[in-house]
This record gives C-alpha cells, sequence and structure tokens, in this order.
C-alpha cells in the first residue's frame, strides 16, 4: 500500500513512517526538507501521484490564531484538492483531544486546529480524525512555556499523556483500516494533574525550580476546566507508562 506521511520528518511523521515501512508498505516522506510544502503547494503532485492514504501529522510553526489558522487553512484545503485528483481514498489527520473544548476556551491554536477539522468533515472526502493525548516529549515544551519568576505557573489540570511511539502507531494503524469519516481517540494508561509532570520533568533534567499550580493559569492561551485536556471513557488506552518512557528516554528530552 502506497502511503503520504505529511509532516514526515517530524516527531511523530519519522515514526509513523517507521511503523509503516516495517509492516511493509510504500512510504512517501513528505516534508518541506524533501521538497514538498503542503502550503504552498509545492511537491503535492509527485508525493500522492498513486497513493491509497495521505497522513497529515504536519504542523503549524506559529501557535498564535492567525498565523495557525492561515497555515492549518490552506495547507488542509491543498491536501484535500490535490488528494481527491490523485485518487487518494483515505485521508487521516492527527489532532488533539478536546479540540471543541479548547476551541470554545479561546485558545488561538486550538481554533485554528478545529477549523481544520471542520474542512476535513465538510469535504465530502474519506477520512478520519486520530485525538491523542499530550505527548511525554511535549511536556518538557509545556513547562518551559510556563516559566517566570523563577518558577513554573502550570495551568492546575489533569492530562493523560502518552508516547510519541504509541501516538504514532495509533495514526500508521487508523490509515490502515477503513475511513471512519469521523473521529477516533486515544490517550495513555495514566492521568496526572500537569503540575505533577511538569515537576517530574524539571527534577530529570537536575532543575530544582518550584512548580506552582495556578488555578487562573492557561495552557498555550486556553482557559481549561480540570478535565478538559482527558479523553472520553470509550478513547483506546495506549500501553506506555510514563515511569517506563522516561527510564529509557535521554534527560535531555
Amino acid at each position: 500500500m502506497r502511503i503520504t506521511v505529511i509532516g514526515g520528518t517530524g516527531l511523530i511523521g519519522t515514526r509513523v513512517t517507521r511503523v509503516l515501512k516495517g509492516a511493509g508498505h510504500d512510504v512517501v516522506v513528505a516534508s518541506r526538507a524533501t521538497g514538498v510544502n503542503s502550503f504552498t503547494g509545492e511537491g503535492l503532485d509527485e508525493a500522492l501521484a498513486g497513493a491509497s492514504a495521505v497522513i497529515d501529522v504536519s504542523n503549524s510553526s506559529y501557535t498564535d490564531e492567525a498565523g495557525a489558522q492561515e497555515f492549518f487553512s490552506t495547507s488542509t484545503m491543498n491536501l484535500l484538492a490535490y488528494g481527491e485528483a490523485a485518487g487518494v481514498s483515505h485521508h487521516v489527520a492527527l489532532s488533539v483531544v478536546g479540540t471543541d473544548r479548547l476551541a470554545r476556551a479561546q485558545g488561538g491554536y486550538f481554533i485554528a486546529k478545529h477549523q481544520q477539522e471542520r474542512l476535513i468533515a465538510a469535504s465530502g472526502r474519506p477520512y478520519t480524525l486520530v485525538h491523542a493525548t499530550q505527548f511525554f516529549e511535549f511536556i518538557r515544551s509545556i513547562t518551559d512555556h510556563a516559566l517566570r519568576e523563577g518558577a513554573a505557573h502550570i495551568a492546575d489540570v489533569l492530562v493523560q499523556p502518552m508516547a510519541a511511539d504509541d501516538v504514532a502507531n495509533a495514526v500508521a494503524t487508523a490509515a490502515l483500516g477503513e475511513p471512519r469519516v469521523g473521529m477516533i481517540e486515544f490517550g495513555g494508561p495514566e492521568v496526572f494533574s500537569l503540575t505533577e509532570l511538569a515537576a517530574l520533568d524539571l527534577r530529570a533534567r537536575q532543575d530544582d525550580r518550584e512548580v506552582v499550580p495556578d488555578p487562573l493559569g492557561t495552557y498555550f492561551g486556553a482557559h481549561l476546566a480540570a478535565r478538559d485536556l482527558l479523553p472520553e471513557m470509550t478513547a483506546t488506552i495506549a500501553p506506555t507508562r510514563y515511569h517506563d518512557w522516561r527510564v529509557k528516554t535521554p534527560a535531555s528530552i
């Protein structure tokens, strides 16, 4: 099966590519590094030629609403149009658990992600949206984003994070299946407070700065209720626990 991975050189894309190639599939790695730009359309014709499925795990370098919205809307419309012309029969996109809630909470980046999902759903193309919880690999970014005045002021919310390898397996499995014409959710096996995870991250890099739970704190601009980042009870639970991931992962990550 020929599958094109948009964002194929990124954190999730490289892992998705490895999983699919390991299963014997013909994978086209598409990113700006390989001469394919979903935003401008450069190289999309060739990248999608003969593909049965396209997997979009690309991400915006902008986290503000305007920049993220421009990227996701333009790239998504290009992928849908070029995909239809190429006869792609399954459009798979990776998104975030609770996107609709995060968008309502005025998280600008998440408003853009929610719009991306709506464009895909309204396209009439066969699709699957894969919703995943926060990645273990992104905890550091979340912590650093909240550092000020010598402490990490973390939103007082719960999370159910998962390893990037498990996210990649979920995305690859979705692409090999029939289009759901809807969304499927995935989460990690454990629930933490975000402050607890931030503290674990800081200790892993021998950083003794304090972590402060902030009831007024935001998550990349979104004001959240305590459970807004958690998946539904029907979500598929990934196998990797945080401790097991941490033990085998360099402290620099």
